[in-house]
């Protein structure tokens, strides 16, 4: 059901449509730890490292999914909050023309570059294989991926956040069945773990877009409705390519970090291909927080109502911090038992590696939690470049040291980076909010 997120109060506005979010993103994460706990499980430690190797090459096709989610959805969102209704369609079937485009082009990349990719990160002899196979199969699902993500960021701007969790629900559970299926009844190897998520993506991503459709049939506008606009694709476009760059720029960023872990050998990889996921598991569930504060703003934005957005923020606030403590607490008392959920008969190392990254990251997810939901209102308003810059200086703060302090301290040294690059980051994005909300002016919203 759509929901108009500019009345009612802020804060409990909030909660009922952040929620639903926070548990979509936490079945969404499912797909990812589902992969390596069945890798690591029922295949071996070479298994979960060449998954967990393969993810962070992933993450750069995630990262354009990301974009046209949010660029679709921050636009979609001040048409809807501004009840412009026949250019929200525009602006509907105009990203979806642009996403064959996009996803067209990023398989032929993946397809021809992931094996260079590979290479570069220094992947080792014993894991290669696995990777490359699990990466081909991955690039086959990729529309899926893509208009699944474009498909729930349309929801998420009409105020729905309970449909995509309904779908994330039943795939994502299903994907861990089919998991277990693929790889200990038919064998299939790392391969059963990559087609898994191929088929359970693939059949959520179809549901998702015939109900859209059904959706958007309901809304009543008159006139013919114009199926593609270029000036509609610029807006979309101002916010998109920044998300997806920033998202591109982390993945980027990521995959080096990769490399410099992958020195320490297929032991350490294993250990923090482990802690990663459950690291990814919380960031990106408060990105997807964020990403609801930014359907919130753009909403208020489109209606004028400046003064609910700053309300917003500080609910926000309040919500994401009270979801971190249970993770906090659970991620320091139980790390060893958490790492070991992905490994049969993990080594000393790789326990060892897994449980210092949680030890040494956990505390500060309150730091990080406050970053992204002053990223969100920063999206939301349209204001990308202070976004850009606050997360483009976090990742590269996190790149630098991770390569320095390697050298002085192996790979904990590593492991510090996030903290130090999150607490800047949280400082220039804080900043940025308080210093340009105050000047919003009402954009121009026809196309």
């Amino acid at each position: 059901m759509n929901k108009d997120l500019t009345v009612g109060k802020p804060e409990t506005v909030l909660w009922k449509f952040c929620i639903p979010l926070f548990g979509s993103i936490i079945f969404q994460q499912l797909y990812n730890i589902a992969d390596s706990f069945v890798a690591g499980k029922f295949i071996g430690e070479n298994a979960l490292a060449a998954v967990g190797n393969s993810y962070e090459i992933t993450l750069i096709f995630i990262a354009f999914a990301f974009g046209c989610n949010i660029g679709c959805s921050v636009i979609v969102s001040q048409l809807f909050g501004a009840k412009k209704y026949k250019d929200m369609k525009t602006a509907i079937y105009t990203s979806a023309i642009a996403s064959v485009i996009l996803c067209v082009f990023l398989m032929l990349a993946g397809i021809l570059g992931c094996t260079k990719l590979l290479y570069l990160i220094r992947t080792p002899d014993s894991i290669f294989a696995d990777s490359k196979l699990y990466l081909d199969i991955y690039i086959l699902g990729f529309p899926f991926l893509l208009f699944y993500n474009v498909a729930t960021g349309i929801f998420s701007a009409l105020g729905d956040s309970k449909t995509p969790f309904i779908f994330l629900a039943i795939s994502s559970t299903s994907n861990i069945a089919v998991d277990i299926l693929f790889v200990s009844a038919f064998h299939m190897g790392v391969a059963g773990v990559a087609w898994a998520t191929f088929l359970c993506q693939g059949i959520s991503c179809i549901f998702a877009i015939i109900i859209v459709l059904k959706r958007l049939t309901a809304i009543h506008t008159d006139g013919k409705i114009t199926f593609f606009s270029a000036p509609l694709l610029k807006k979309i476009a101002i916010i998109a390519i920044p998300s997806i760059l920033q998202q591109s720029f982390i993945s980027i960023g990521n995959i080096i970090i990769q490399g410099v872990i992958n020195g320490f050998g297929s032991e350490v990889i294993a250990g923090y291909s482990a802690a990663i996921k459950l690291n990814n598991l919380v960031i990106t569930s408060l990105t997807t927080l964020g990403n609801g504060v930014s359907n919130y703003t753009a909403q208020n934005l489109g209606a004028n109502i400046l003064p609910r957005i700053k309300d917003g923020f500080k609910a926000a606030t309040k919500i994401v911090w009270i979801l971190c403590i249970p993770i906090v607490v659970l991620y320091i008392l139980a790390n060893d038992i958490l790492i070991q959920f992905f490994m049969d008969k993990p080594s000393e190392i790789a326990l060892s590696s897994g449980t210092q990254f949680l030890k040494i990251v956990a505390p500060f997810y309150f730091i990080i939690a406050v970053k992204l939901v002053a990223d969100g209102v920063l999206r939301g308003a349209g204001l990308m470049r202070q976004f850009m810059i606050a997360t483009f200086t976090d990742l590269t703060l996190r790149v630098i040291l991770a390569m320095i302090l390697s050298n002085q301290w192996g790979y904990v040294g590593i492991w510090c980076s996030w903290p130090i690059g999150w607490c800047i980051g949280v400082i220039l994005s804080v900043w940025f909010y308080r210093k340009k909300f105050y000047t919003l002016h009402k954009p121009s919203l026809h196309a």
